[in-house]
């Protein structure tokens, strides 16, 4: 059952969520979408996922990996949401998860009911458009709510254009 989006009910306003990572793409999705909230009075989720690691250590060496790969992914998410307040001039939320990009996103997305749209681009790479990308492309209904994929063909001038 979908949830119904809170978004345009008063005291809510649209949020645009985008995914955070290391990937040449981030980028234009994450600009795509602080441009749209900003130009809509909307906001802007920046969501990182941690992947599931092999965190099967040793206890302690466990602990350490974990929190390495959390310290990488706030400095990440922190340069990335600092960009987007300096050039576009939205204060981002940061959400940071770990385990499956799929299963939190939809996690996030139920949880967060302003959460309108989810913004993703496609990679250029000979490997495909990027995984979440490839699992739209099989499953039209991967997420409840609508997805804007941008074509790895736009620069950042045709997306303000665009915007």
């Amino acid at each position: 059952m979908v949830s119904q989006r809170l978004s345009r009910q008063e005291g809510h306003r649209r949020k645009f969520l985008a995914i955070v990572d290391e990937t040449p793409e981030c980028g234009r999705a994450v600009l795509y979408a602080a441009l749209r909230a900003r130009n809509s009075g909307g906001g802007l989720v920046l969501l990182y996922v941690i992947p599931d690691g092999d965190f099967q250590q040793w206890l302690g060496v466990e602990e350490i990996m974990r929190a390495e790969a959390r310290e990488a992914a706030e400095a990440t998410v922190a340069k990335v949401a600092e960009t987007m307040r300096e050039t576009v001039g939205v204060e981002p939320e940061v959400v940071i998860r770990e385990g499956s990009a799929a299963s939190r996103i939809h996690e996030l997305i139920e949880e967060d009911r302003d959460i309108a749209i989810l913004v993703l681009a496609a990679g250029s790479a000979k490997d495909g458009p990027g995984p979440l990308v490839s699992m739209l492309a099989g499953k039209p209904g991967a997420f409840t709510i609508p997805v804007t994929v941008l074509p790895d063909t736009l620069s950042d001038a045709d997306i303000e254009a665009l915007c």
